[in-house]
């Protein structure tokens, strides 16, 4: 059963610096069973950090986290409730991918019949069951990735931490693993995502945390945060000819194009196009820029993403 406003993760006040580095600065979150919780932020934001701290690899400096009411996930017995797919594929080259696999399950505790059911299952989800007796190490990018999510799959965890699962894969695999994320959310798993990809957060996120430099800047909605910190939407139009008197028309006008930032886009396209339709001009192209979620995190941060 799946209880909505459950917290499945529960971090407070977390903070890890690594020498004179923050990684993480007070950092509190809640994420609900169930949900495609995103971390959206450029490289070196904290998101890869956090992901540690919530599958027991780092121990924080201070605060706390909490996996599903059991407790700290420096808890053997509680990391089983975590499916992690790291950054960096955690894979054994010189290993067959369905080896793989079955390592993973039997540090998770599987064996004889469920571990061969689970790692055939798993295999098959990631398109790799014709690959399988092959070496890791012979896969493309894209193979490595849906390995690396099947072996944090295998042992059917509630939670999954996938950190830029995307990153480096074909535009085949890419699809793929949303495809994978979408089923995810459909059979209840909750799923935490990080990316510094804007585009992957608002097609794939329930809730969307922005972290930079370690702070939480931000959360909500995809459809919270643009309407709160997004700023207005642009009409842009091109107009036929130039008009003898451009003040007759709304927004700027520069030569034939018109401009115009607004809250209510399509109305102020209606007021252009009655305006320019009694200057008897046409308008020959018009499009609306409407803000995402790249411009909510250029309009908390004043700067473009980095790659520090």
């Amino acid at each position: 059963m799946r209880y909505p406003d459950r917290a499945m993760i529960r971090i407070d006040s977390l903070r890890k610096a690594f020498g004179p580095l923050t990684a993480l600065d007070g950092v509190s979150l809640e994420i609900r069973e169930g949900e495609t919780f995103g971390l959206l932020g450029p490289n070196g934001a904290g998101k890869t950090t956090l992901v540690h701290c919530l599958g027991g690899v780092l121990v924080p400096d201070a605060g706390a986290v909490d996996i599903d009411g059991a407790g700290s996930p420096d808890d053997p017995a509680v990391r089983r409730r975590l499916g992690v797919a790291p950054q960096m594929p955690a894979l054994y080259g010189m290993l067959t991918g369905e080896e793989n696999v079955r390592f993973f399950g039997r540090l998770y505790g599987l064996s004889g019949a469920a571990l061969a059911e689970r790692t055939r299952e798993v295999l098959d989800r990631a398109g790799l069951l014709e690959r399988a007796r092959d070496r890791a190490d012979a896969y493309s990018g894209g193979m490595k990735r849906r390995l690396n999510l099947a072996c944090a799959l295998v042992h059917d965890p509630p939670i999954l931490l996938l950190d830029e699962p995307t990153v480096g894969v074909d535009p085949q695999s890419r699809l793929r693993l949303f495809e994978d994320v979408a089923r995810l959310k459909g059979a209840g798993r909750t799923v935490v995502y990080t990316t510094h990809a804007m585009e992957e957060a608002e097609r794939l996120c329930d809730r969307v945390a922005i972290l930079d430099r370690g702070r939480v800047l931000a959360l909500g909605t995809p459809e919270e945060l643009i309407e709160r910190h997004g700023g207005p939407s642009i009409v842009r139009a091109t107009l036929d000819r130039v008009p003898a008197d451009p003040s007759v028309l709304p927004g700027r006008v520069s030569g034939t194009s018109v401009q115009l930032e607004t809250e209510r886009p399509f109305e102020a396209l209606a007021r252009l196009a009655a305006a320019a339709e009694a200057a008897g001009i046409r308008l020959a192209r018009v499009r609306v820029d409407r803000p995402d979620l790249e411009a909510v995190f250029l309009a908390l941060t004043g700067r473009s993403l980095r790659d520090d």
